[in-house]
């Protein structure tokens, strides 16, 4: 995919009519049938454990299925889906259009859906598991739906994608709130217990390319050390984040933490720290580094003296000498970033953290391919097939199919 400087009009404007043409192809694909050679589910991982006298099981993770009648692409995409969501949300958006999974499936890639463990048909053992936490309606609206009227971080009035008016009460915005689940307040049980069934789920199905977003972004990086010779990319749609400590901004709380009990931060009153430490920089689950990481040696970080711009957050970053994240540079990666996202002030702290440790992305902001307005939950938003063909055309360029692949 070729990028285009935001700061050339001439540019824009070709990449909005090239946008536009997309967006006719897409419709186009969309009214043909869809032929599937192969579909089911089954559960992947998982142990039984002694509790309270029964034995259930724990750590499974519920897989859905499609193969086309047309595969042109040997690795398969494996879709796995952010907090409070489960795989349903990459079939379907809200208002009734066709999700990612069929805009890849109609282009030829095998596709395996995730419901996380613990999430959506991935039963919840409580006494296992812990408490839950859910996200609350006024949070979804300050987040995702309606964050231009809230105004909580500083690119929430550029949001315009959300489909219809996406208040309670609009079918849209209800449907979407009902998909919303329950999942594991303990975030370092949740993250173990994921990554152990995808990386037995690439075991079963082979090489693949994993699809990552939001929450479940922390999983990508492990799984490539896990499975270094299975995963054959990572596309990140703002995936957990950002390193060293999450972002807190005013409103409702986010993981726990709301904004009056978070960490100040020098020269900003917008943001704040959360002041629990992601040990392994990226997220809580171990990671490896060289040289390695030990509880006699553990990761240095430091704080930007300056952000990069007012809207923008102070990122940290690990000490110098950077210690070299494993494996996971190895294979290519896209990090997608929305315009009007609460991910905005510091997706490009994730994306100086991974290269700083020796992982090479490819950094993709949609503003400057011409895709404006859109919010963190991009996959479901009025130009979600736009963006899915951001990264089909990456997935072209960077993990192209054999001439002889098709069948």
């Amino acid at each position: 995919m070729r990028r285009i400087s935001a700061t050339s009009h001439t540019a824009r404007i070709v990449a909005l009519v090239a946008m536009s043409c997309l967006a006719c192809t897409a419709a186009g694909a969309a009214d043909e049938s869809l032929m599937i050679a192969k579909q089911g589910n089954f559960y992947i991982g998982g142990k039984y454990v002694e509790s309270k006298g029964d034995m259930p099981m724990v750590g499974q993770a519920f897989i859905e299925y499609q193969i086309p009648q047309r595969q042109i692409h040997p690795y398969p995409i494996v879709m796995i889906h952010g907090g409070g969501q489960t795989g349903s949300g990459w079939i379907s958006t809200p208002d009734g259009r066709e999700g990612w999974a069929q805009y890849f499936l109609r282009r030829g890639y095998a596709i395996y859906i995730v419901d996380q463990v613990a999430r959506g048909r991935s039963a919840y053992i409580a006494e296992v598991y812990g408490a839950p936490r859910a996200q609350t309606r006024e949070y979804v609206m300050q987040r995702f739906s309606t964050s231009e009227k809230y105004n909580l971080w500083p690119q929430a009035t550029l949001h315009t994608q959300w489909p219809d008016n996406a208040q309670p009460g609009d079918p849209t915005f209800d449907n979407y709130f009902a998909s919303n689940v329950p999942s594991m307040e303990n975030r370092e049980l949740q993250g173990r217990m994921n990554v152990d069934a995808l990386a037995a789920l690439l075991d079963r199905i082979g090489p693949s390319i994993v699809l990552v977003h939001s929450q479940s972004g922390q999983y990508g990086w492990p799984l490539a050390q896990a499975r270094p010779a299975l995963v054959k990319a990572i596309v990140a749609a703002e995936p957990s984040g950002p390193p060293v400590h999450d972002v807190v901004v005013p409103g409702e709380a986010r993981f726990g933490m709301d904004f009056d009990n978070a960490t100040a931060v020098e020269g900003t009153a917008q943001f704040r720290d959360d002041p629990r430490l992601k040990r392994y920089g990226l997220a809580d689950i171990p990671l490896l580094y060289a040289p390695a990481v030990t509880a006699d040696s553990p990761l240095a970080f430091v704080q930007q003296d300056k952000a990069e711009a007012p809207d923008l957050v102070k990122c940290w970053r690990q000490k110098e000498p950077a210690r070299k994240l494993v494996a996971v540079g190895e294979r290519p990666v896209l990090y997608l970033a929305a315009e009007a996202s609460f991910y905005a002030p510091y997706s490009h702290c994730t994306v100086g953290y991974l290269r700083q440790a020796g992982v090479n992305v490819d950094f993709v902001k949609l503003a400057d391919v011409g895709l404006r307005g859109n919010g963190h939950m991009m996959m479901m938003e009025k130009n979600s097939d736009a963006i899915a063909q951001v990264i089909v055309e990456w997935l072209a360029k960077n993990v192209p199919a054999p001439a002889t692949t098709a069948r």
